[in-house]
């Protein structure tokens, strides 16, 4: 498949400048457990980073982030996925947003099966997904991340948290970038934290 014909399906996918590959950008108002941690205090996603700045700056991010959650229910998505993430060395499943359900993690998988030779990341707070790590890919590193500040879970393969210090994330210390570092796609990392932002 042609990448023009996959963006018809899929619609675009993102480029962050910190990382070092694609990403997947869906809306952050549409996650399922994030909605509801929004609205308790010190919870990570009470201060969402996904609902400020360039997301909410540009009406453009919301209606492409609001396209990409209507493409996934249409025929042919896994296949327009991989189409634009084969060559990619590294991905990244929602710098926004979260799992929208069993259908789409079903789809996550078959992306990440049709592109063996990328290396594939995905944060979530869905803990339901545990269900199913057993499932995942080999080349999918999935990091459960706890929902309140300072929160470390220890009982998935791989997680992450946020922390008001002691970050193990290089990226503030590298002009916001990932660098070199790629700890969060390497599934023998078992914990990354991040500074709260």
């Amino acid at each position: 498949m042609l990448i023009k014909e996959a963006k018809k399906i899929t619609d675009s996918l993102t480029r962050t400048s910190k990382m070092p590959g694609l990403s997947y950008s869906l809306p952050a108002w549409e996650c399922k457990t994030g909605s509801k941690l929004r609205k308790v205090k010190n919870s990570v996603c009470s201060a969402c980073y996904a609902l400020k700045g360039n997301y909410t700056r540009y009406k453009a991010i919301k209606i492409a982030q609001y396209r990409r959650l209507a493409a996934i229910k249409m025929e042919g998505w896994t296949r327009a996925m991989a189409a634009q993430i084969i060559r990619q060395k590294y991905f990244r499943w929602h710098d926004a947003g979260d799992v929208q359900d069993l259908d789409h993690l079903n789809k996550i998988f078959e992306v990440c099966e049709l592109t063996p030779d990328t290396k594939h990341w995905m944060p979530t707070r869905e803990a339901w997904i545990k269900d199913h790590l057993d499932r995942a890919p080999a080349n999918l590193v999935i990091r459960f991340s706890p929902p309140m500040i300072g929160q470390r879970n220890d009982s998935w393969p791989n997680s992450s948290m946020v922390v008001e210090t002691g970050a193990t994330c290089p990226a503030p210390a590298q002009n916001n970038s990932c660098g070199d570092c790629r700890a969060c796609w390497d599934p023998l990392v078992k914990v990354v934290s991040y500074g709260k932002h």
